[in-house]
């Protein structure tokens, strides 16, 4: 079921929104990811999912393309879940209150693919939820780094998504790789990740979930190649580090009755 055939070579640049697939992975360990974070986006016609990481009680991070459209009314966090179609008694769902999506961000070309989300309430942190640490801005992955993607993505090309988290191991490729396929990738702002020999990869709708190297968040899911398993560009966190801290100590601010930004 996770073994795909490759069906083409068109270079067809897509963000991963809407339902998405680990291909070639297997299900993680029940809750042995617990920063993991499940997005419900609903719009006025349809509702999509997407993934997310805890970073603190209170803030998710996640790729900028699945939360973009103006149509939104509506995104819910879902933490602590392995099975997302069941009621587990580990699971917190919690609303989103505010959406701080990058300035510079371009769907055109995934550039700045990242948004923080400030939550309703802060998430009671325990042995299913809990926060993952992220790249600092002098800290960086070279290539031959393996590192981990997990989501609740489809498991082939076509419909259902999975109803259990799914994780796949991948490598941190060298820039040029990307650069031969993506003619705006910025190795600083970007991670081109993959594995050229192998059907293994994040596709649409795991957009937004981790690239977990030596236990911390180094990249955020985000761009692919239609129908291709290689390679894929991932934002590169410690390049928005300064920005995340930005916003984060904004979150405070907010809080203040009768601030600006709480009206």
């Amino acid at each position: 079921m996770l073994l795909l055939l490759l069906l083409t070579n068109a270079f067809v640049l897509l963000p991963w929104a809407g339902a998405g697939r680990i291909t070639g992975g297997r299900e993680a360990v029940a809750h042995s990811r617990p920063y993991m974070a499940f997005l419900k986006i609903k719009n006025a016609t349809k509702t999509s999912r997407c993934g997310g990481f805890l970073i603190r009680p209170d803030a998710v991070l996640s790729a900028a393309h699945c939360v973009y459209n103006k149509g939104i009314v509506k995104v819910t966090v879902i933490l602590g879940a392995h099975n997302i179609s069941r009621k587990e008694p580990s699971q917190q769902k919690i609303s989103v209150v505010k959406r701080f999506i990058h300035p510079e961000y371009s769907g055109k070309d995934g550039k700045n693919d990242i948004v923080l989300l400030k939550l309703k309430k802060k998430a009671k942190i325990n042995e299913y939820v809990q926060n993952i640490s992220f790249a600092k801005e002098n800290e960086h992955v070279r290539a031959g780094d393996l590192c981990t993607v997990s989501g609740w993505g489809r498991t082939s090309l076509y419909p259902p998504p999975s109803d259990v988290l799914m994780e796949v191991e991948l490598k941190v490729q060298k820039a040029k790789i990307c650069q031969q396929f993506f003619r705006n990738y910025q190795p600083q702002s970007m991670i081109c990740v993959g594995d050229e020999n192998r059907k293994k990869s994040p596709q649409r709708g795991d957009s937004g979930g981790p690239l977990v190297c030596n236990k911390k968040a180094h990249g955020i899911v985000s761009r692919g190649i239609k129908l291709r398993f290689f390679p894929e560009l991932f934002t590169r966190i410690s390049h928005f580090e300064p920005w995340i801290h930005e916003k984060l100590r904004s979150f405070a601010i907010q809080d203040i009755p009768g601030s600006p930004s709480s009206k």
